[in-house]
């Protein structure tokens, strides 16, 4: 990924290559998002390219986890604070727009609330790998609530002129059907 910013070339978010982003690079797109509460799960929609995740409340991580583009999330209320533990990411996944890499070690804590009277959203999201990073990192975003219904984006997945950059998508030498 670095030779590719040391070439002169911008380094694209996974979602601009129609790739599923990860965690906690999903919660940056400021996209839009609605939360789905249920009884034993919270399912966030994410506008862009409709990426839906799911966190399950109350349980514990699974012995078997396999790994999977958002990992498994699993959380719990502590009085109006949403917080999700996030293990399991694939390591094919990149964590930013920087296409920053991570390990099979990624372990992301976030603690959603509202604020504002519920006109806001924050969530506070710490990052440890200690096969990545020499200390876990942490970042907080804000947002207010959208009125705006979201909009319909569809991902090519031959996206190959995005103007200024080329970003060798594969491309098939022939169609497939």
């Amino acid at each position: 990924w670095a030779e590719e910013s040391h070439a002169g070339r911008a380094p694209a978010h996974a979602h601009a290559l129609c790739l599923p982003t990860s965690v906690p690079g999903v919660m940056t797109l400021h996209q839009g998002y609605a939360f789905l509460q249920q009884k034993d799960k919270v399912t966030i929609v994410i506008a862009n390219q409709a990426q839906v995740r799911h966190i399950y409340l109350n349980v514990p991580h699974s012995k078997n986890l396999k790994p999977s583009w958002y990992g498994e999330s699993v959380g719990h209320y502590e009085g109006d604070t949403l917080v999700v533990d996030t293990i399991g990411v694939d390591p094919r996944t990149i964590l930013d727009a920087y296409r920053t890499p991570h390990t099979d070690k990624l372990h992301v804590v976030e603690r959603w609330r509202t604020t504002d009277g519920g006109k806001g959203l924050e969530v506070m999201i710490t990052v440890d790998d200690p096969d990545s990073f020499y200390l876990p990192w942490s970042l907080r975003i804000r947002d207010q609530r959208g009125e705006d219904p979201f909009l319909e984006v569809i991902c090519a997945e031959s996206n190959q002129n995005f103007g200024l950059f080329d970003f060798h998508t594969p491309m098939a030498a022939k169609p497939d059907f």
